[in-house]
């Protein structure tokens, strides 16, 4: 959007370019034509036009001695010269406009941060930054983006992003995004060396914010929390936990998607303790053609029936207690880790058969 703005700011000042290079070539033109219509050659009325616009002073390839020479020579004078006037006016001002545009733009930009409190402050914007800062965009949180890659910072100024371009790892940078008001400061850059020196000068420059930190090497995150980081986040541990969930426990996992769209949740549930499990009705099991109310829920058991994958690819999430269990259905549950395999076991206790994490439990 600013973008387009400065364009339309622009567009007066360019059209009166254009319009005056129009005028500069018709006039030189029509004065060539003019003293070809009075017996000159092309060459030389072409050489007699340019020295006349433009005063160079090595004086006329013929006399000019006619008063309709003299009148074309007076009006290429001053036509010329009013043309290319025109014409230099409107680049000057294309070019001040745009310093001035620029210089009030970035000071807008420093008063508006300046007001900011509370806000957070994101170190990079490549892939992982671009989408936390659209998903904090989204969620209507204030931020302010770092990077000194310019063609990133105008992808997320246009945006409408607040941008500020230098180096994170500066105190003076930090200090034009606010990181002594900030409430959160997300260090996000690829490199997990510059990670370590943001976490160290933010840290130092305020000992209240929460820093969450990126590190692609594992090995980095002692090192991030020791410099003061609160949090560290490890996109190549975190990807590679979710495919092997996808692999190990799909259904559970599709389960999740739709409840939370989001990987942090599981993330949050597993630091207390939580996960969500799949248990599968196997053809033969006394549960199949039973309803869901058989089994116990809600109460000292420590697991919750969060939905049902029916065999027909369907779901029912916050099943009725009457709903019927079909062969081939799918129990989605949400229990601590310890009590998901007992209840796999008074599963296998009551029934003939029953799967769990693809294992056939036979009694």
């Amino acid at each position: 959007m600013s973008s387009s703005k400065s364009f339309l700011s622009r567009s007066g000042p360019f059209r009166k370019m254009i319009t005056g290079i129009a005028l500069f070539v018709s006039i030189c033109v029509i004065a060539v034509i003019g003293y070809v219509a009075a017996g000159w050659k092309l060459e030389d009325s072409i050489y007699m036009v340019i020295i006349t616009i433009f005063g160079v002073g090595y004086g006329e390839v013929q006399p000019v001695q006619s008063p309709g020479l003299r009148a074309l020579t007076i009006t290429v004078i001053i036509a010329g010269y009013g043309a290319v006037i025109y014409t230099v006016g409107g680049f000057m001002q294309m070019l001040i406009d745009g310093e001035i545009n620029k210089a009030l733009g970035a000071r807008r930009k420093a008063i508006e941060i300046d007001r900011l409190t509370g806000h957070t402050i994101i170190c990079g914007v490549g892939r992982m930054g671009t989408i936390l800062a659209r998903d904090l965009y989204a969620a209507q949180k204030p931020f302010v983006v770092i990077d000194s890659d310019e063609r990133r910072l105008q992808a997320a100024e246009d945006r409408g992003y607040w941008v500020i371009n230098g180096d994170a790892t500066e105190e003076y940078v930090l200090e034009q995004a606010g990181i002594r008001r900030a409430a959160v400061l997300a260090t996000v850059l690829s490199a997990d060396a510059t990670n370590v020196f943001v976490t160290i000068t933010a840290r130092e420059m305020n000992p209240d914010v929460m820093i969450i930190a990126r590190g692609e090497n594992p090995r980095t995150e002692k090192k991030l929390l020791g410099c003061g980081a609160n949090r560290v986040v490890l996109p190549t541990a975190i990807g590679a936990s979710k495919v092997a969930q996808l692999i190990i426990r799909p259904t559970a996992e599709n389960m999740l998607e739709q409840l939370a769209q989001q990987v942090s949740l599981k993330d949050e549930l597993g630091t207390i303790g939580l996960q969500f499990d799949e248990l599968e009705v196997s053809p033969g099991s006394p549960l199949a053609n039973q309803p869901l109310s058989n089994i116990e829920v809600r109460s000292n058991h420590g697991f919750l029936i969060v939905g049902i994958r029916h065999a027909d690819g369907s779901t029912t999430l916050n099943a009725a207690a009457d709903t019927k269990l079909l062969e081939g259905d799918v129990v989605i549950v949400l229990g601590h880790k310890d009590d998901i395999p007992q209840l796999a076991e008074r599963f296998s206790s009551k029934s003939k058969k029953m799967t769990y994490r693809g294992v056939t439990i036979e009694r």
